[in-house]
């Protein structure tokens, strides 16, 4: 049987594992940039993520659980693809921005699933929101930047 900061544990981990996903999606969005200032919101949204993620894992520490501190196998192979693309092409801001931003659209979805989830404990669950603050403001920012470069 499985206990609740079993469940916990699962949960942050996935998130985690998410986030770190996201960081490192925002580090190769800065690198592909061609605006600096994308590029420096990029790098400022991936150090952001790296710190939510390492709250995330203080969170499973102390449950007593050990804490994922890598990205999902997925997510290297999109990124392998992504790369191997951009080589291919190059890609212009509106593209990368467009990428980043369906990004985001997971991540938030990601977490919006775990706040629902209700076998999570209160203390994980306030760990969670508090991250998802951050998360949203990423998503928002990426979503305004998105529509204003496609002008709508």
């Amino acid at each position: 049987m499985t206990t609740s900061t079993d469940h916990d544990i699962k949960v942050l981990n996935t998130l985690i594992e998410t986030t770190i996903d996201s960081a490192e999606g925002y580090g190769e969005a800065a690198k592909d940039a061609e605006n600096t200032r994308y590029a420096a919101t990029f790098q400022a949204r991936a150090a952001e993520r790296r710190q939510v993620a390492q709250r995330l894992q203080q969170q499973v520490r102390s449950l007593g659980g050990n804490p994922e501190d890598d990205g999902t196998v997925l997510a290297k192979a999109h990124r392998m693809f992504v790369e191997l693309r951009a080589k291919m092409s190059s890609k212009d801001d509106t593209a990368i921005v467009d990428e980043v931003e369906r990004g985001e659209d997971h991540i938030k979805h990601k977490y919006e699933d775990a706040l629902k989830d209700n076998d999570v404990s209160a203390g994980t669950r306030s760990a969670i929101n508090e991250a998802y603050v951050s998360v949203k403001n990423g998503h928002d920012q990426m979503r305004d930047l998105k529509h204003a470069l496609h002008g709508s």
